[in-house]
């Protein structure tokens, strides 16, 4: 009992740590590039990457975790992989309208849910997905405003669904197939994801913003709002691995949409960004969606729980009756007296 309080206590944590820092980062990389004209969000991404594994290198030197190590073939491919996730995603909001990435992001939980069904043979109940549903409406119609299609903005984003659920359900199956924590895993495969994003950076960012990262003038101001920005990416970085790990790559975007629901009251009660009645139905919706899928998931945990403790009784029942019949056979062939 303590150690499933336990785990669900570390759950908790970890779900509490994504949603705080998310939310922060958000705020934080929305000054930076709205207020204080910083573009440059995949190279920015690589900074953050780097400064996580330095603080990951500085913690594994002072004994906080065990180094684990792993296949350098999976984890290079692995960490490849994610970082060409994030890139593409990155690309997919430079030549897309921002309604359309908002269905790319969507997107992800049913391709997520179709592809742990074919290849993972996990079962979705049909309340689960009723639920996530519910969620996914009410996330559409909270952020969704134009949909304008082109060509090039489809297939990037096609690329960016596959890569980024291909990406975090490995996250998950690589923990538990090879028995790596979460912090181990980061450790491995950020110095990968930051490397093909640093060589890449720079060139994607002036694709879509036609502007240098080595020629922008950096002010303190600027320097102070990235160094923060980096010092959150580590929180986003670890929360991320930490939930996937814990709960499932679903899970995770589940939660993705609840910091979504945040950022637009933040934006809204702290940066004073637009809000109108269909954002307040659209995050009313997600809300209900989010208590569905959370409702559901705790009751199906439960019955699978109380199923494993009933087919444990079982066995025992059955590893005792038969020295219980021999007693009884024996007793019974014995003369009375």
């Amino acid at each position: 009992m303590g150690e499933i309080s336990g785990f669900q206590l570390g759950v908790i944590g970890a779900l509490f740590l994504s949603v705080a820092s998310s939310v922060s980062i958000v705020i934080c990389n929305k000054a930076l590039m709205s207020n204080l004209g910083f573009p440059f969000a995949t190279t920015l991404t690589s900074w953050h990457l780097m400064v996580t594994y330095c603080s990951l290198h500085v913690a594994l030197r002072l004994n906080f975790f065990d180094n684990k190590p792993v296949d350098i073939k999976t984890v290079m491919l692995f960490g490849i992989l994610n970082g060409i996730s994030i890139g593409l995603l990155n690309l997919s909001l430079g030549f897309n309208s921002i309604g359309f990435y908002q269905m790319t992001k969507l997107a992800i939980i049913p391709f997520t849910v179709l592809l742990e069904t074919l290849f993972l043979k996990k079962q979705f109940s049909r309340k689960t997905k009723f639920s996530l549903s519910v969620l996914l409406l009410g996330v559409g119609v909270a952020s969704i405003t134009d949909l304008q299609l082109n060509t090039v903005g489809s297939i990037l984003s096609l690329l960016a669904i596959i890569t980024t659920c291909v990406g975090q359900i490995l996250t998950n199956t690589i923990q538990k197939k090879l028995n790596v924590s979460s912090t181990q895993l980061l450790y491995q495969s950020a110095p990968f994801q930051a490397a093909i994003l640093f060589v890449s950076g720079p060139f994607l960012d002036q694709c879509l913003t036609n502007q240098n990262v080595f020629a922008y003038k950096y002010s303190p101001i600027v320097l102070g709002f990235i160094v923060l920005s980096c010092l959150i990416a580590v929180f986003v970085n670890l929360s991320t691995f930490l939930v996937i790990g814990k709960t499932s790559p679903v899970t995770y975007q589940v939660l993705g949409h609840l910091k979504t629901c945040l950022v637009l009251g933040f934006g809204y009660t702290l940066l004073h960004d637009p809000f109108t009645a269909r954002n307040i139905v659209g995050i009313l919706i997600a809300i209900v969606g989010m208590l569905l899928y959370s409702y559901f998931c705790t009751v199906e945990t439960k019955r699978k729980q109380d199923g494993d403790v009933s087919s444990l009784s079982q066995v025992r029942e059955k590893d005792t009756t038969p020295l219980l019949v021999s007693h009884v056979n024996e007793d019974s062939n014995k003369p009375l007296v």
